[in-house]
């Protein structure tokens, strides 16, 4: 110890209690441990210890956590050389963690600072005092680990008895006399939204039709005073609204599930109607648990600066990856920027030729992506921001210069933006969508066909029926377009007005495919798009 004679010590007292049953009394257990602190460091007067007269209180903070104000303090004290001794009442005031203490002590040792506790008659100058001090912190942080048993014992025994246990109250819920109560306004909210799923069958279009309802996610109120929420809804909120089983009066836990105390604010059959219709969208679109092999993934963003996630579309075996932009997938699609979905290969393709001819000792595609920041998706161009030269990647000569230390085609305030960043334009456009092309049979016409297989006629007076059907929909007012139709029948748009496309057939046309009479070589493809005139499709198809 430093309590040498003729030698100050400083000395700062910590002191520390769990909970904050109590502290509004005149004498509590703060209290009582500074003053029997101070009394032992009086104690040691003779030896040269003097008492700091800062206090470092942190009352009703575990100490199974180093993040306290008041040891915060304390250690910024002994940081800047202000401490020599610590003096605690006892060492789990100071924590209740093995790991922790040790943080501590390498700490103390660093700045040659002494610990005391003064019920427990040892300091770490010695190695008997630190032997000691590890076995008591032992014993302390065995305390607190059956502690957390206990009361997590008791949450579960609380939850199968359908009791409220705290967490983020539920939109429709208050907290009154820790029980959930209905909030009649909001309870109204969540019943439309619900009934709104169902109507429109997509969380995309549901998105939509929030946010032209001005419904907002619940407000909550902070203990530290700030408000959060009151936001528009997003995908992942939305959907965990959805399978929210406190709706319907039950309680879920640890996998299983429990009658609430609670009164439920659904009917029971809407919500497994709902349930049973985001089973069905999960099971169509197959998610998969194949890990991502999208390269620019966290790196691309769209004009607006909204982050473009990997996702794909399938058709049999063969699987199309894109980038959509996250606007999309919330719902907020006039929020998007100029190109809001891109397929992966192309752009991936345009990116990783301008980083090899920049970076040719480089080799491996995930190597080179390491050294891209971000990549702005412009209409007409792909705006690469590089990270500066790192002198332990790419290159064994810390004096080299990054490769790309040259001048850019980027604006200045770009340059000025990013810093030391470099910022390269690759002049790219979006890739044309292929154009169907219809192939002309050499032989054959109405009056003198070859028989069309069976299979295929009957795809394509299937799709002529559905796209007739479909087309007296919108017609007649029962759906609002094609968008409706697609969020109904699980399918895209494009799929839709192809299909539609269908019932603007000549008489003809339709009248051979129901005889069966079409050219061998005719299929649903052949007849999707076709002309307005009847004389150019007979034409293009026979």
């Amino acid at each position: 110890m430093r309590g040498q004679a003729g030698r100050r010590v400083r000395c700062a007292i910590y002191t520390r209690v769990s909970t904050e049953h109590g502290l509004d009394q005149e004498f509590n257990s703060l209290e009582a441990q500074r003053e029997s602190c101070e009394a032992y460091v009086r104690s040691q007067s003779q030896e040269g210890w003097r008492l700091s007269p800062a206090r470092y209180d942190d009352g009703g903070f575990s100490g199974g956590t180093m993040d306290r104000p008041g040891l915060q303090r304390l250690l910024e004290q002994i940081r800047s050389g202000q401490i020599d001794t610590v003096v605690v009442y006892k060492v789990d005031r100071l924590t209740r963690s093995l790991a922790d203490f040790a943080k501590l002590v390498e700490l103390f040792d660093r700045h040659e600072v002494s610990f005391v506790s003064v019920t427990q008659s040892f300091n770490t100058t010695s190695s008997m005092g630190r032997l000691t001090l590890n076995v008591l912190l032992s014993f302390a942080q065995f305390e607190r680990e059956v502690t957390g048993e206990r009361i997590r014992d008791k949450i579960a025994a609380s939850k199968k008895k359908g009791m409220w246990m705290g967490g983020t109250v539920p939109l429709g819920y208050e907290v009154r006399d820790r029980k959930l109560v209905i909030v009649q306004e909001q309870a109204e909210q969540v019943r439309l939204i619900f009934k709104r799923y169902l109507d429109l069958g997509s969380l995309d279009l549901l998105l939509k039709d929030l946010r032209s309802r001005g419904i907002l996610t619940k407000v909550r109120r902070l203990a530290t005073g700030h408000a959060v929420g009151g936001i528009p809804f997003t995908r992942g909120p939305l959907a965990y609204l959805l399978r929210n089983r406190v709706y319907i009066g039950e309680v879920a836990y640890r996998g299983g599930i429990h009658p609430g105390e609670h009164a439920p604010i659904l009917d029971r059959t809407l919500f497994e109607a709902v349930q049973e219709k985001l089973a069905s969208q999960r099971r169509r679109s197959g998610a998969s648990t194949i890990r991502s092999p999208a390269l620019l993934i966290g790196k691309l963003f769209d004009s607006r600066g909204n982050r473009m996630t990997p996702s794909y579309a399938q058709k049999g075996r063969v699987r199309y990856r894109y980038y959509v932009s996250c606007a999309l997938h919330q719902g907020r699609g006039e929020q998007a920027g100029c190109v809001a979905r891109v397929p992966a290969p192309e752009v991936e393709r345009a990116v990783l030729e301008v980083l090899r001819q920049r970076l040719p000792e480089v080799n491996e595609d995930c190597a080179l992506v390491e050294h891209l920041e971000r990549a702005l998706l412009q209409a007409d161009r792909i705006d690469l921001v590089l990270r500066p030269k790192d002198p332990g990647c790419g290159s064994s000569d810390p004096d080299r210069s990054a490769p790309w230390a040259e001048s850019s085609d980027s604006d200045e305030d770009e340059t000025d933006q990013f810093s030391t960043r470099a910022v390269i334009s690759i002049p790219w456009s979006r890739p044309a969508p292929p154009r169907r092309e219809v192939i002309q049979p050499n032989h054959g016409t109405l009056e003198a066909p070859r028989p069309l297989r069976a299979e295929r006629r009957a795809t394509l007076v299937r799709g002529m029926a559905l796209g007739r059907r479909w087309l007296s929909e919108i017609v007649d007012g029962r759906v609002s377009g094609p968008d409706a139709i697609a969020a109904r029948e699980g399918c895209s748009k494009r799929h839709v007005a192809m299909m539609i496309s269908l019932a603007f057939l000549s008489p003809e046309l339709v009248q051979a495919a129901l005889d069966g009479s079409l050219p061998h070589g005719a299929r649903l493809a052949t007849f999707v798009d076709p002309p307005l005139a009847w004389s150019e499709q007979h034409r293009q198809r026979l």
